[in-house]
């Protein structure tokens, strides 16, 4: 373990002010040579009162400003300036955190047992609100799962951390941006964040690409990460959520599964359509379908697509074997959904899956 590590941390407004303090004490405290890691934090949305913020706050760590909030250009810019500086892993993490002292030296330890780990996720426990869920903490994520219709979601949110007894580092469909490692040559092999996605699904489409190109994505349950979760939905992350979801379906399919998977597009999209009526969240539907209209966006999903086909190295069988036909999530208590709409969609995938022989 002598390569170098580059930890990079997004601050956006007043996110430091509300989080960095208890981060940055985790990280100090870290079981690992303090040479051997080099924190960055990028200031997304800089201003001159953030930057002194960060600078007086953290001066151990390298800020790098920015002017317009894209996230996933801010992971970018985090990750060029660490490879300038030599390191060799790259870890992006949420500001909203608190690190176990051994986190850091486990994610490393995984991601050099095997060199076809592209990606590794540390296990993300909610940070708990009193003692006694300090005793026995619930889950945030134990690896997330991506929907054959381009959601994300957590696996086992809510359980308690008790009850998952986990060994080694198993496979998982995709590893949540709160928590990842990546190595150097993966970065540089998949061309790093799609900064068109700007925020939401960054870690969807990168996890996607890195499969692609014939890496593992795997769990690192012995590096633990507790996560201030918030869940606050706008009409802004709606827009981005929903068009990122369709950036990755249109760009990562194979073109023959996504004629097969056309249908139950076309139903799903009726079905947001509608939703997006009741729950007053219009305005950010038609901002999607005014973003769709113009050709030239259209061109730039073929531009993914050329790249993503230049960097497969799977069939498109093994690409899609850990999707999932149930969308899973603790934010959907609708009966008609749970009832009618996923077993639908589940029974649809399996049936797709069989006919998936590319």
């Amino acid at each position: 373990m002598d390569k170098k590590t580059g930890i990079i941390l997004v601050n956006y407004k007043d996110y430091a002010r509300r989080f960095l303090g208890e981060c940055r004490d985790s990280l100090r405290a870290q079981n690992y040579l303090k040479e051997l890691m080099e924190v960055y934090v990028v200031d997304n949305v800089s201003s001159e009162e953030s930057l002194n913020y960060l600078k007086e706050n953290y001066p151990d760590a390298k800020v790098i400003a920015r002017p317009d909030g894209n996230y996933a250009a801010a992971n970018n810019a985090g990750i060029n300036a660490a490879i300038k500086d030599g390191c060799e892993y790259f870890i992006i993490a949420n500001m909203d955190t608190k690190f176990d002292p051994d986190w850091l030296f486990e994610l490393i330890k995984a991601v050099e047992s095997d060199p076809n780990i592209g990606i590794a996720q540390s296990k993300i426990l909610l940070y708990p609100q009193d003692e006694e869920e300090w005793k026995n903490p619930k889950i945030n994520t134990l690896g997330n799962l991506i929907h054959f219709m381009g959601y994300g979601g957590n696996s086992f949110y809510g359980h308690p951390d008790s009850e998952h007894k986990i060994e080694g580092y198993p496979e998982i469909s995709y590893a949540s941006g709160c928590a990842l490692i990546m190595k150097k040559e993966v970065f540089e092999k998949i061309g790093g964040y799609n900064e068109e996605y700007f925020m939401y699904h960054d870690d969807v489409e990168i996890s996607w690409k890195t499969r692609l190109a014939g890496y593992k994505i795997v769990l690192v349950p012995k590096s633990v990460v507790y996560h201030k979760y918030e869940f606050n939905r706008s009409i802004k992350m709606i827009y981005y959520m929903e068009r990122n979801r369709y950036f990755v379906v249109f760009s990562y399919y194979h073109i023959l599964t996504l004629i097969l998977l056309l249908p139950m597009l076309a139903v799903i999209e009726l079905g947001m359509f509608i939703f997006s009526i009741k729950n007053g969240w219009f305005e950010a539907r038609k901002n999607l379908y005014l973003y769709f209209s113009k050709v030239s966006n259209w061109k730039k999903i073929l531009k993914f697509r050329r790249e993503a086909k230049k960097i497969r190295k799977i069939s498109e069988k093994e690409a899609v074997a850990s999707f999932a036909g149930k969308l899973m999530s603790a934010k959907i208590h609708d009966s008609i959904f749970e009832r009618i709409v996923n077993p639908c969609m589940d029974i649809y995938w399996k049936i797709i899956k069989k006919l998936i022989i590319w």
